[in-house]
């Protein structure tokens, strides 16, 4: 297979090579297994338009609303929060599809134990890929799929059986995230499940993904927010994880006008691979602590020397939220 320059580790995948090997159907897993481009195409020569590189106060001067609600049923006060991401039943995408959920809770576990230094709780997360870009149109045009709904139930009884946290991460081509969204309501009705947005995948008319890094609007994401945190409030449940992945300053544009939401926890999870001074580099560039919660990737085949654990909790801005591809 050609390998195109500026791709990240998985968008060199065709992911049903992966299925099949994994004994899945091709109907399953049809397209690019995309992921996040290299740092070096962040910090130093993008692809595409990019957006001035700022970086932003380490300091946060205003965090999200959450004054009002009960500790009990916030998701960040005291915590610090430990992902394995990727989808079901596929290693093509990360280290959670790897195994059976069971056996991947138990790896996160280990994982995640070293984070519990100085006392902080530490709080086990689940991101699953459930509406994955492809390559091709597919019947819809939207260039994106939906995994089964049985794979989505499957990590839903594991979060509830295990007491972790679900967030459902979203990469949809050409559809918009709502459109997708509105579609896992019967996964968004338990207190434990939240929402990623994975603008790099979000496509406009003409683009294809793993050919043009996306990007999304505010106005769209303030539409999202607006739906779930309405969804929660309604259903009277505790406040949900929202997450933006963000590598680029383009990524997502006008981002100061998304609005929180007192139901939401608003993560911006900056990823990218490479060494440590690009990663940081990256980070400082991108972050905006004074409307987010923080977030960081960590790539364990793609980095160069691997943050350990007390090295991201010496991070400034401080990181709430850390992911494991």
């Amino acid at each position: 297979m050609d390998v195109k320059p500026g791709w990240g580790p998985i968008s060199c995948i065709i992911a049903t090579t992966t299925a099949m090997a994994a004994g899945l159907t091709s109907s399953a897993y049809s397209g690019l297994a995309p992921p996040t481009a290299a740092v070096t195409q962040i910090s130093g020569t993008s692809i595409g338009p990019a957006g001035p590189l700022t970086a932003q106060p380490a300091v946060a001067k205003r965090q999200p609303v959450t004054s009002q609600l009960p500790r009990k049923r916030r998701v960040f006060p005291g915590r610090i929060l430990v992902a394995y991401y990727g989808t079901a039943h596929s290693s093509a995408l990360g280290v959670l599809g790897e195994t059976d959920p069971q056996r991947m809770h138990r790896r996160l576990r280990d994982a995640a134990r070293p984070f519990g230094a100085e006392g902080k709780e530490v709080k086990l997360v689940y991101e699953l890929i459930v509406c994955i870009a492809d390559a091709t149109a597919g019947s819809d045009g939207s260039y994106s799929h939906l995994i089964p709904k049985s794979y989505v139930r499957e990590y839903v009884r594991a979060a509830r059986r295990n007491n972790a946290l679900l967030v459902m991460d979203f990469q949809p081509g050409r559809a918009t995230f709502l459109s997708q969204i509105r579609q896992f309501r019967w996964a968004l009705k338990n207190p434990f499940v939240g929402v990623a947005l994975d603008p790099e995948w979000r496509m406009g008319p003409g683009e294809v993904p793993g050919q043009t890094i996306g990007s999304v609007e505010a106005a769209e994401v303030n539409r999202v927010s607006r739906y779930v945190a309405s969804f929660t409030r309604h259903q009277g449940l505790r406040q949900k994880l929202f997450m933006l992945h963000q590598f680029r300053t383009d990524m997502v544009r006008n981002i100061a006008r998304v609005q929180p939401h007192e139901e939401l926890a608003m993560v911006q999870h900056v990823d990218g691979f490479g060494t440590q001074s690009q990663k940081l580099s990256t980070y400082h560039t991108v972050a905006r602590p004074r409307d987010f919660h923080m977030g960081f990737k960590l790539f364990y085949d793609e980095d160069t020397d691997l943050f350990r654990p007390r090295e991201v909790l010496d991070i400034l801005p401080p990181v709430r939220f850390v992911s494991y591809q």
